[in-house]
């Protein structure tokens, strides 16, 4: 069937563009509905889908898996976009790739079923990376494609339309899908984003008749990337793309360290308690009202001062990104403090990264289709998109070596290796040797089994931990059980029985850390070891809601540890205070200090792309 590959001769808008922003809709609904809660699954669920035994991911290495996936989703246009240009075509190879991302998100839906859940979440992932990622270039060409010499100057306004339909689809899984996980459990949450991909790749399929299908540009295609002007139009554009990689390695952590802050406030607002994950839907409402209000009021009052190039547009984004980070420091310093902010704050942080994200994304992806030469447009989206991917491996390369591993953890690995073949059948104690590497010794760990599981790890000089522990909640229990500041309650805590203080740290309000440098004498290695203590409080009377009878009487969790046997803690009537020995297992860049680093990497960025967009000169290419 012959299509046609050239665009209509009209100035009105293209008639496949409603196929095209409806697909687009239902495509992102499963993209952001899964990436939305991926982090908290991982924290949270993962380690519970195969019954019991399985150990937790981390909250640092749950956000290093995270961005590792966001950066591969953005890698892999690179591979579409050839395919694309050079062999199938935007259209089919569209197509053909939304077939592979329905099959990523059947797999995550059957996690937990069969076999083991890891292997099902990272082949999930790997699907989902190779058809979303694969798509990506191609869909935002194919709606340049759309146009024509007298139409051109409604793409501006359609890419406005096209960002639309990806909030739109955004915010409705953003709110769906963290609820559904919370009372329905990972094969809803997860299933229901793959129904909506299915949806979206017939809704494209349909469109088919009314797409311009511009046929790929075979070896005029590599001919043209290593001539003269494809080369240039690369070299130009690449330093854009590496300031904007900075750019996305603060913005993806809405995904994943916003998320771990919002867990540590105060939910309840605007008479609505949110979940930690549901907080990312404000970031598409805020989009849907900005980008009118950008488009038809900011913009024209700013150009009656001064000209807003799109360069210019970048390079204030950037700048709206550091105050943003700033912002999302001091909420952590508060809470590193032991005070418990209003998830308000983080609201307002969401108000200044989506102004950045209006004037870096919205237009870097618009700028950088006009600069493609025309036989290289998915080639340069790619790479655009690949900035996506540098940034997001830089985030995930931090959040990798800040991890401090458990020594006793490392041991214990070694340790079952040597026990009989039935050792998850009864509990047991095992001496694991510590430091020196012999058990026997006063700095011997003693890790205690359940059912194959570790319940709980006995350390060296245990109790002055947990005098200095109790100290700080003797303090802590006379100002109503806010914990007290690190200066003021941090001397005199005694020391461990290597002759190093014992110090005090707070991790939220209702929990903190009592620890030493260990038997290695060294801060912020494996071998650092002490108390986390925990808070429990007796829970406030529940406010009745409406939302209380569409869904089941316990979450998910509750139902689910239920039937693995795992003993949950019952309300308290009065305040407890609970600590569990920890050895390692820290961060090296923890709490403000992390989001502090972020915001000075961006800072620096700002102050740099001034002299580039300063000396950058634009050449535009439009299709014919």
């Amino acid at each position: 069937m012959s299509h046609r590959t050239a665009p209509v001769d009209t100035d009105r808008m293209p008639p496949g563009i409603p196929y095209i922003i409806s697909n687009e809709a239902a495509e992102r609904f499963s993209f952001y509905g899964m990436r939305t809660i991926l982090v908290v699954f991982m924290a949270k669920y993962l380690w519970l889908m195969d019954g019991a035994g399985a150990t937790p991911m981390s909250n640092t290495e749950a956000t290093e898996v995270y961005h590792k996936f966001v950066g591969w989703v953005y890698f892999t246009p690179l591979l579409g976009a050839l395919l694309a240009d050079i062999f199938l075509g935007k259209y089919r190879t569209i197509i053909l790739l939304s077939i592979v991302y329905c099959l990523g998100h059947a797999a995550l839906a059957c996690m937990g079923m069969f076999g083991h859940s890891r292997e099902w979440l990272f082949a999930g992932l790997l699907l989902i990376c190779l058809g979303s990622g694969g798509i990506k270039p191609c869909v935002s060409a194919h709606v340049g494609d759309q146009f024509g010499s007298r139409n051109s100057h409604l793409i501006t306004r359609i890419y406005n339309w096209f960002y639309f339909s990806i909030n739109l689809g955004s915010f409705v899984s953003t709110l769906l899908t963290p609820w559904l996980l919370e009372w329905y459990g990972p094969h809803w949450a997860f299933g229901v984003p793959g129904v909506l991909m299915a949806m979206a790749t017939v809704m494209f399929w349909m469109g088919r008749k009314k797409f311009v299908h511009v046929p790929p540009g075979g070896w005029a295609f590599v001919r043209e990337l290593f001539s003269r002007e494809g080369l240039f139009a690369i070299a130009k554009l690449t330093p854009l793309f590496l300031f904007i990689a900075a750019f996305w390695a603060l913005y993806d952590q809405t995904g994943s360290s916003w998320v771990f802050q919002a867990a540590q406030m105060d939910r309840q607002f605007l008479g609505i308690h949110w979940l930690e994950s549901q907080i990312q839907a404000v970031n598409p409402v805020l989009i849907l009202t900005f980008i009118p209000l950008f488009t038809f009021a900011v913009y024209p009052a700013v150009n009656r001062v001064f000209k807003l190039t799109p360069l210019r547009k970048i390079g204030i984004g950037f700048f709206l990104m550091v105050a943003t980070f700033a912002l999302s420091a001091a909420i952590q310093s508060w809470i590193d403090a032991g005070q418990n902010p209003s998830i308000g704050w983080q609201f307002g942080a969401y108000g200044l990264i989506t102004a950045s994200e209006v004037m870096v994304s919205i237009v870097g992806l618009e700028f950088a289709y006009t600069q493609a030469p025309k036989t290289m447009k998915s080639m340069i989206m790619s790479l655009y998109l690949l900035s996506v991917f540098v940034g997001n491996m830089f985030t995930a390369g931090i959040n990798h070596h800040i991890q401090i591993p458990s020594a006793a953890a490392s041991q214990l690995e070694s340790a079952i290796q040597a026990l009989p073949a039935d050792w998850q059948k009864d509990p047991r104690n095992i001496l694991l040797p510590g430091h020196d590497g012999v058990t026997g010794t006063p700095d011997d760990f003693t890790q205690r089994l359940e059912s194959g599981t570790p319940a709980s790890l006995g350390i060296p000089g245990e109790a002055a931990y947990r005098n200095a522990a109790a100290a700080i909640e003797a303090i802590a229990r006379k100002s109503d059980d806010k914990l007290p500041a690190v200066e003021a309650a941090s001397q005199g805590l005694g020391s461990d029985p290597w002759g190093n203080p014992v110090r005090y740290e707070i991790i939220d309000a209702l929990s903190f850390r009592i620890l030493s440098d260990g038997p290695d004498r060294k801060a912020a290695t494996e071998w650092d070891q002490g108390l986390i203590v925990s808070i429990a409080k007796p829970a406030p009377p529940k406010q009745p809601s409406w939302l209380d009878r569409i869904h089941p009487a316990e979450t998910w969790l509750d139902r689910r540890k239920a039937e693995l046997g795992m003993s949950e803690a019952a309300a308290v009537a009065e305040t407890t205070y609970t600590a569990a020995p920890f050895s390692g297992g820290q961060v090296k860049l923890q709490g403000a200090s992390y989001f502090r680093f972020f915001t000075w990497l961006m800072l620096g960025t700002a102050v740099l792309f001034i002299p580039f967009a300063l000396v950058y000169r634009p050449k535009t290419y439009l299709q014919d």
